[in-house]
């Protein structure tokens, strides 16, 4: 099993990223968010899923519901492209994951407002999700909500930028998590990857689209970045079954 963490903390960029506050409107049409409601019950979910994990066996229950190639490709289980990103490795993986939850997710979540929020975590876990799937060594199991954490990152930028924010604290904060991904073993560098630009280009459907018509857009660049992903996912479901097809495996449906 591998995990997916955020492997390094920059104590002054996570409070300087944190410390970003946007004004009383929002660039996606919503009303302006007081309390992130969304973020606190996001980060109680992964807990309290974590908890369970770790009371039924944390390897167990990651094989059973990490992202792992095979069982999705040839089990069918399509579901662990996204489950496995609320399930973790080890309490300092979900500490970790979690502290840069708490620091950069109300920003956006004010910015976005609830539903448009929830939308970009989750698409960008799927996002990380499918990228591990689309270049994982097949036998992998990927664990960790770092997909959608770097999503979150890639949204912040992407958002930032917009509003004409200092965001040079998340990309420090991003470039050196980028490196450790790469360097230490263990991590699963494509969920980060993956996440990173799901949430990048969600983030700029919401912000960036016209005003006239911005719920249209929005939903069309929804559903475009959504068949994005359905299509990496097939073309990787297919080159599975075709390396497995000589030994009489057969995709379960």
């Amino acid at each position: 099993m591998v995990a997916a963490p955020v492997g390094f903390q920059c104590s002054s960029c996570v409070a300087g990223a944190a410390s970003l506050r946007v004004a009383p409107t929002t660039v996606a049409g919503g009303q302006y968010i007081v309390k992130p409601r969304v973020t606190y019950a996001l980060i109680g979910l992964n807990v309290a899923l974590f908890l369970l994990q770790y009371l039924g066996g944390v390897n167990e229950v990651a094989g059973d519901w990490g992202m792992w190639p095979v069982g999705i490709a040839v089990g069918g289980e399509w579901w662990r492209l996204l489950t496995g990103a609320f399930l973790h490795g080890s309490f300092l993986h979900i500490a970790f994951n979690m502290y840069v939850l708490f620091a950069l997710g109300p920003t956006l979540e004010r910015v976005l407002g609830h539903v448009r929020y929830l939308m970009l975590y989750l698409i960008a876990a799927l996002g990380g999700g499918v990228a591990s799937y689309a270049l994982s060594d097949m036998r992998t199991v990927s664990v960790g909500a770092s997909g959608a954490i770097f999503g979150l990152m890639g949204a912040l930028i992407v958002a930032g930028r917009r509003l004409n924010y200092d965001i040079k604290q998340v990309i420090i904060l991003l470039g050196i998590n980028v490196v450790i991904g790469f360097l230490a073993p263990g991590v699963d560098w494509r969920a980060h990857l993956g996440g990173l630009i799901t949430g990048a280009a969600v983030a700029a459907v919401f912000v960036l689209v016209p005003r006239r018509h911005r719920v249209l857009w929005q939903t069309l660049g929804i559903l475009g970045i959504l068949g994005a992903l359905m299509c990496v996912t097939i073309w990787r479901t297919v080159q599975i079954m075709d390396f497995v097809s000589p030994f009489g495996l057969t995709i379960n449906t």
